[in-house]
């Protein structure tokens, strides 16, 4: 059978905000830096061609910074009409340097991940093939562990209810932050913790880029007893020269990378042998094209793989890695799909569902403020 070319006919943005039940706090806030997050802003884009095949994708920004993405999603969305959807390499590079004078990294390219992600989900949806089996899948199912039931807000005796919970539900691991101005307070809740979990539950703190370098070792090296997975974000991420000196350092590995906004600033981490485990975030680095650019240089380099936030787009990615990822587990995003992701056994399954196995629902259609359109409906 040949190939019959398509075109796209039509592109839906949409920008929506999305409440948290409660205030979210990490180590940034209690050093002053942000304030507590109550809302994460997401950018949805809806591709539809002339064969009438659909694919829908999100970028994301939490704070500040969701508007943006819309604004300059909708500069350049029009470009793709009447294109092929399968080039998708080749619209990434078209709307990349279509909006090249504010560059090529950031707002800029989180703009087009939404595009490029809805690009690939029709692309697999039109395939008959769960995303990851497009790409070529090594497993049907990846590690899991939570994140969201651990922040810095929430007391210890709520941490431990919400890691019960966790694990409970299936969930392999849990994450709870630290980085507080009193280590003390940091050593004491994942002392407690760990004995909570007992020694045989995958455990990782996060401090979020809030120690300075001498403070990372020092509490790098308390927290050997404690047998983590990893240790993330001890230092600002842009400074390579401290995480490489830390990742050499210590016993535990080091995690870093969902804060960069490019694949040339994780080429940086990894020249520089910064971290042991790289976390790249799909919608904050462009996409899918660029994290399937990014993976290969990871696997390359020998580094494990644990990508941020956004599972229902990662955990497809993740699959697709060569080694054994790990994929975070939020529950905040859940109310924006009619799908939920199914857990067994500490690990996140796959879907059998073509494309990313997920379509927006009716709360998403609410939480809507903005919208526009391209092409023809």
């Amino acid at each position: 059978m040949s190939y019959t070319p398509d075109a796209i006919r039509h592109i839906t943005l949409s920008a929506a905000t999305l409440p948290l039940a409660g205030p979210i706090s990490d180590a940034k806030v209690f050093t002053g830096r942000q304030k507590p997050m109550t809302e994460v802003e997401v950018l949805f884009a809806e591709i539809t061609t002339e064969q009438g095949f659909e694919g829908v994708g999100f970028s994301y920004s939490k704070r500040a910074g969701g508007p943006a993405q819309y604004a300059h999603a909708k500069e350049v969305a029009q470009l793709t009409i009447g294109e092929d959807p399968s080039d998708i390499a080749k619209l990434y590079d078209k709307l990349l340097w279509a909006g090249a004078s504010v560059g090529r990294s950031g707002v800029a390219t989180q703009a087009l991940a939404a595009i490029d992600i809805a690009l690939y989900d029709l692309k697999a949806r039109r395939a008959g093939l769960p995303l990851a089996k497009l790409l070529g899948s090594h497993r049907d199912s990846v590690r899991t562990y939570n994140t969201s039931g651990g922040f810095l807000q929430a007391s210890i005796e709520e941490i431990q209810h919400n890691a019960s919970a966790s694990l409970e539900a299936g969930i392999g691991g849990i994450k709870i932050k630290v980085g507080l101005p009193d280590t003390r307070e940091d050593l004491r809740r994942v002392t407690t913790i760990r004995e909570h979990l007992g020694p045989d539950v995958p455990l990782m703190v996060d401090a979020n880029q809030q120690w300075d370098r001498a403070t990372a070792l020092r509490m790098g090296r308390r927290l050997e007893e404690f047998d983590l997975n990893w240790i993330e974000e001890p230092l600002d991420a842009y400074d390579v020269e401290g995480h490489a000196s830390l990742t050499a350092a210590l016993d535990t590995p080091i995690a870093t990378g969902e804060m960069l906004a490019s694949v040339s600033e994780h080429e940086k981490l990894i020249a520089g042998r910064a971290c042991d485990i790289l976390q790249p975030d799909a919608p904050r680095i462009g996409g899918i094209t660029q994290f399937l650019r990014l993976a290969t240089l990871t696997h390359q380099a020998g580094l494990a793989l644990a990508p941020h936030f956004a599972m229902e787009i990662h955990l497809h990615l993740a699959a697709a890695y060569p080694t054994e990822p790990w994929v975070e587990h939020f529950d905040w995003l859940d109310q924006l799909f009619e799908q939920r992701l199914e857990i067994a056994d500490g690990r996140m399954l796959v879907p059998a569902r073509p494309g990313l196995g997920i379509s927006l629902s009716p709360r998403a259609r609410r939480l809507t403020h903005a919208t526009a359109e391209f092409g023809r409906s």
